[in-house]
């Protein structure tokens, strides 16, 4: 007896429909070209969950950078003043304290600057 796998072959392009809805054109009709679109996509996805990882932390540093200078003191010599003084702050906390609470950005860059 001989296998028909229409249903499986359904199901297999009802996925691909799934992933592509919304697309222009032939990407949300046709499923070999919807099929491609939507490889490219994942893979895009994929890049784009790695990538935002690097923008978020040069975003911290712009934001911490622009406080700094603020408050008289360079980047560099902020991080390494707040090392030396032995604060342990990551930057994405530094940078939330840069934008919402600048009196106590402040007394950290004071503390950085008495520590060089």
């Amino acid at each position: 007896m001989r296998i028909k796998r229409a249903v499986n072959a359904v199901k297999k392009r009802r996925k691909i429909f799934k992933l592509s809805k919304g697309y222009f054109g032939c990407k949300s009709k046709n499923y070999r070209i919807a099929r491609q679109a939507v490889m490219k996509s994942l893979n895009y996805a994929y890049v784009g969950r790695k990538r935002r990882k690097r923008d978020m932390r040069s975003l911290w540093i712009a934001r911490i950078n622009a406080g700094a200078r603020l408050n008289g003191i360079s980047y560099s010599k902020l991080m390494h003043g707040l090392k030396v003084a032995g604060i342990d702050l990551n930057r994405k906390v530094l940078a939330d304290l840069a934008v919402t609470d600048a009196p106590a950005f402040a007394e950290l860059c004071n503390k950085a600057k008495a520590a060089l």
